[in-house]
C-alpha cells in the first residue's frame, strides 16, 4: 500500500510550493500571502520506482479554539493521523517562532516519523541560522528550497526510509484479483457489491457517505478468487466537511492504486459530474484497468440515456478505451456482462507481449506511417519489448526517438490495442534513444 506523507507547518512557509515540487504539478495554489490553503489537498508522487501519496495542509495553529483557523487545524490533525510520515516545514529566513514551538510540541505527542524541513535555505546549507531549529526537539533540520528544488530528494528518501518497495514482480496466477468499486457518494457501490455477494454484507442506505472506509471482502466466482473493495465516495474538493469523511479519501486513493481493476460506477439519473471526471482522472493517473458501469439504468427514459451517452463521450473521452455497461444493482440486471468486461480488462492489463511480435508490429507501423522528420534526422525505431504490466508498458529502442510526437505514440497505441485486443486498460509507450557515438567527437 502506498505510504502517505503529510506536509504541515505555519502559514506562508512554502508548504504548497513543496507539495507542487514533490508531485511535479501545479495543483496547489501558491501566492505570497498567508492562509491561502485551508482544506487538505491530496496528490500522487513518485521517487524513483516508489510511489506515495502527499497531503498538503493549511497553516497550522494547534491552540486556536474557534474560527476558520480552528477548522484548518482540525484538517491538519486529521492529515497527521492518516500519515505514515510528517514533513514539518519551517522558514529559515523568517527564523524560529512561537507557533513553530506549538506545532513541534503537538507533533512530538503523535508518535509519527517527523522530518524537519528548513525551507528557503538556498545557498544556506551550512548556515549557522539552521542551528536554532534544533531546539524544536525533532532532530536535525533538512535544508531545502521548495522554489528551486534543492534538497528535496534527500528529504523524501529520509521520509520513505524503511517503507517496503513497490512490488513490480509478476504476481502468482492464483492470487486473488483485487477489484475496487469507486464513484461519488450514493451512486450504489455497496448495493452493487451486495448484489454480487447475494447478501446484505455492506451497509447500503439512501444517504451520501454511508461507507466511511475502504472495505475488503473476499469473493469467489467460477472457481476464481477475488477481493472486492468498496470505497468511500469521493467528493469534489471543498465539498467535504466532516473529518471522518475526509479521512476516507486517502483510503480510497490507496484502494484504487492497489487494485487490479476499478469499476467506476456512474449514476444514470444524475449524469457525469465533475466528481466523476475527477475520480476517472485519478484512475487514469494510477494506470489501473477500468470498466464504466452506469447504474440505475432502469430508472431513466430515452432522452436521459442519450444525454448520458453524449456526456460520457465528452467528459470522459480520456477513458474511451474503457467498456461501458448499463446495469441496475438493486434489480441485479446486467451483472453477468459486467463480470465479463471486468475479466477482459484484467486479462488486457496483464497480457504478455512477446518481443518478436512487438518488434514486428513497430516495423509494420513505421512502414505504414513513419514518424515525421524533425530537424536533420528522422526517428528510427529498431526494436521493442514489454517493460511492465498493469498497465502494459512497451519500450521502443532506436535513434532520435526523443523527437517522436505524442500523436505518433497514440497511433502506435492503436495498432497495439488492435493486435492484442486490449480493452479497459491504458497502454504506456516509452521511447529510448541510443547514444550517438559521434556526439563526443563532434564536441
Amino acid at each position: 500500500m502506498k505510504p502517505v506523507i503529510a506536509i504541515v507547518g505555519r502559514a506562508n512557509v512554502g508548504k504548497s510550493t513543496l507539495f507542487n515540487r514533490i508531485t511535479k504539478s501545479r495543483d496547489a495554489i501558491v501566492a505570497d500571502f498567508a492562509g491561502l490553503t485551508r482544506d487538505r489537498h491530496y496528490g500522487n508522487a513518485r521517487l524513483g520506482g516508489r510511489e506515495f501519496i502527499v497531503v498538503d495542509t493549511g497553516g497550522f495553529e494547534p491552540d486556536k479554539p474557534t474560527g476558520v483557523v480552528a477548522e484548518m487545524a482540525k484538517q491538519t490533525r486529521q492529515a497527521v493521523a492518516e500519515a505514515d510520515a510528517v514533513i514539518f516545514v519551517v522558514d529559515v529566513r523568517g527564523g524560529l517562532s512561537a507557533q513553530d514551538h506549538d506545532i513541534a510540541r503537538y507533533l512530538r505527542t503523535q508518535q509519527k516519523r517527523v522530518l524537519l524541513a528548513a525551507n528557503k535555505a538556498e545557498g544556506m546549507t551550512e548556515s549557522p541560522l539552521l542551528g536554532e531549529f534544533f531546539e524544536l526537539g525533532i532532530g536535525a533540520p533538512h535544508p531545502i528550497s521548495s522554489a528551486h528544488g534543492q534538497g528535496i530528494r534527500s528529504l523524501l528518501e529520509a521520509a520513505l526510509e524503511g517503507f517496503p518497495e513497490d512490488e513490480d514482480a509478476e504476481e502468482n496466477a492464483d492470487a486473488p484479483v483485487r477489484l475496487a468499486v469507486a464513484g461519488r457518494p450514493n451512486v450504489g457501490k455497496s448495493t452493487l457489491i451486495n448484489a454480487w455477494l447475494g447478501e446484505e454484507r455492506l451497509v447500503a442506505f439512501d444517504q451520501p457517505g454511508t461507507t466511511r472506509d475502504a472495505i475488503h471482502v473476499p469473493f469467489e466466482r467460477d472457481g476464481r478468487q477475488f477481493e472486492l473493495i468498496d470505497t468511500a465516495g469521493l467528493r469534489r474538493r471543498g465539498k467535504v466537511f466532516e473529518a471522518i469523511e475526509k479521512f476516507s479519501v486517502v483510503k480510497t486513493l490507496q484502494a484504487v492504486a492497489d487494485a487490479h481493476v476499478v469499476v467506476l460506477l456512474l449514476d444514470a439519473t444524475q449524469g457525469v459530474s465533475d466528481q466523476d471526471a475527477h475520480i476517472a482522472g485519478y484512475i487514469l493517473e494510477s494506470g489501473r484497468a477500468v470498466v464504466l458501469a452506469v447504474n440505475k439504468w432502469d430508472a431513466t427514459d430515452d432522452y436521459q440515456r442519450q444525454t448520458l451517452q453524449r456526456s460520457i463521450e465528452n467528459r470522459l473521452s480520456f477513458l474511451k478505451y474503457a467498456p461501458v455497461l448499463h446495469i441496475s444493482a438493486i434489480r441485479r440486471t446486467g451483472l453477468t456482462a459486467l463480470w465479463k468486461a471486468i475479466l477482459q480488462a484484467h486479462a488486457s492489463a496483464t497480457v504478455k507481449m512477446p518481443t518478436p511480435v512487438l518488434t514486428r508490429l513497430v516495423h509494420e507501423a513505421a512502414e505504414h506511417q513513419a514518424p515525421r522528420r524533425d530537424g536533420r534526422f528522422r526517428p528510427k525505431m529498431r526494436y521493442a519489448h514489454q517493460g511492465g504490466m498493469n498497465p502494459p508498458l512497451v519500450v521502443i529502442h532506436g535513434t532520435s526517438l526523443d523527437r517522436v510526437p505524442e500523436s505518433y505514440k497514440r497511433f502506435l497505441e492503436g495498432r497495439l490495442r488492435e493486435h492484442f485486443k486490449l480493452v479497459g486498460t491504458p497502454v504506456r509507450i516509452e521511447m529510448r534513444s541510443a547514444a550517438n557515438p559521434f556526439d563526443e567527437k563532434a564536441n
